[in-house]
């Protein structure tokens, strides 16, 4: 069970809600993937009506919605977003998403760094998106974060793991439930993600972009699953020369 904040989640896996070809695709593919922890971008939800399209899609009693602040250009915009989606969705959860560079949404460390102190201060339950920065993850720590969430690759570029040195080391050393975001573009980034020990992934492109949405939602659960359950076993040390898993000498020396 991995618990962040004041909830616990018995799956690892959460995800996006972007991209799908519609919002009756978008909740059959959340379904199946049993994910409990769901992030919308605030600007997508019609807070003036009580029967928005994408709230009455994402309203499974299993999951919970992770409002981000997608769009965003400083830690100013930010705790205001963040402040509009918790009087509009009644949640203190946010993904804080501040990334000024529209061509690559790298996310701005020092802004990032600024609004989490701001939004704990308030009372947020803040999961921020960053660089695979092992010395922002510990600043972030002491800023108050619930979660730190470094990405595997640019978003949306499906690359995988191209930060793992960075990610073990964050693993390694962090205080607060880490969970892999962006770039995870297969499952098999997914189970590698969780057997370096992340506590979660987050996805988004790769499961709503695929022909067969529904499909790999259940991929990503049973890759996520898998990856944890290796995580727990321990893996098999790597080595670089050979070693027989049978006995190469003895019996020949008897004949």
């Amino acid at each position: 069970m991995l618990k962040i904040g004041d909830k616990e989640f018995k799956s690892r896996l959460f995800t996006g809600t972007g991209k799908f070809s519609d919002n009756a695709t978008m909740k059959a593919a959340l379904e199946a993937s049993e994910s409990e922890l769901v992030t919308v971008a605030l600007k997508r939800v019609d807070t003036d009506n009580e029967d928005d399209d994408i709230l009455r899609h994402l309203g499974h009693e299993r999951i919970n919605l992770l409002p981000n602040t997608s769009g965003v250009r400083d830690a100013k915009e930010a705790v205001f977003v963040a402040q509009l989606a918790r009087e509009a969705l009644g949640t203190n959860w946010v993904k804080l998403e501040i990334h000024p560079d529209p061509k690559y949404l790298m996310p701005d460390p020092i802004e990032t760094l600024k609004a989490t102190e701001e939004l704990a201060k308030l009372g947020f339950i803040v999961l921020p998106y960053i660089h695979a920065d092992p010395v922002l993850c510990k600043r972030l720590e002491d800023a108050g974060t619930s979660a730190v969430m470094p990405l595997g690759a640019p978003i949306g570029s499906n690359r995988g793991l191209r930060t793992q040195d960075f990610l073990e080391i964050i693993v390694e050393q962090s205080n607060v439930p880490v969970v892999v975001d962006a770039g995870i573009g297969a499952p098999s980034d997914a189970a590698k993600a969780m057997e370096l020990g992340a506590d979660a992934v987050l996805v988004n492109t790769a499961i709503a972009v695929s022909p067969n949405p529904v499909e790999m939602g259940v991929a990503f659960k049973m890759a996520v699953e898998a990856g944890r359950m290796a995580y727990e076993a321990k893996l098999a040390q790597a080595k670089n020369f050979a070693e027989a898993s049978s006995p190469l000498t003895g019996f020949l020396d008897e004949l």
